[in-house]
């Protein structure tokens, strides 16, 4: 078992920054692939980004490339996503997940404990 707590959230003016942290317990930290994914009022839980065992990996959704960044420290057993220029349609509610996949998990299927979630809101 592994239990994930996201801390990080709020509410942000458009064109900000926010940085989300994940931080994991119970098995080994580095044992699991990582990722963020997100649900809006509404829609679908979609993928945001993911990072391998090591961190010298990522990958991204289109829609935040360049403008979000997913790092680990696996010393400290914690996942971060740091969000720059945000906008309003990155509203959501936040969630970080760990996969056995130690490499790159960009479905949701392939992610086996989730957080509970931290709100973010951009305003315009």
């Amino acid at each position: 078992q592994v239990q994930l707590v996201d801390t990080g959230g709020g509410l942000v003016q458009a064109g900000g920054s926010l940085r989300l942290s994940c931080a994991a317990s119970g098995r080994t930290f580095s044992n699991y692939g990582m990722g963020w994914f997100r649900q809006a009022p509404g829609k679908e839980r979609e993928f945001v980004a993911a990072i391998n065992w090591t961190g010298g990996r990522t990958n991204y959704a289109d829609s935040v490339e360049g403008r979000f960044t997913i790092s680990r420290d696996n010393a400290k057993n914690t996942l971060y996503l740091q969000m720059d220029t945000l906008k309003p349609e990155d509203t959501a509610v936040y969630y970080c997940a760990a996969s056995p996949n130690v490499g790159l998990a960009i479905t949701r299927a392939e992610y086996a404990y989730w957080g509970q979630g931290t709100q973010v809101t951009v305003s315009s």
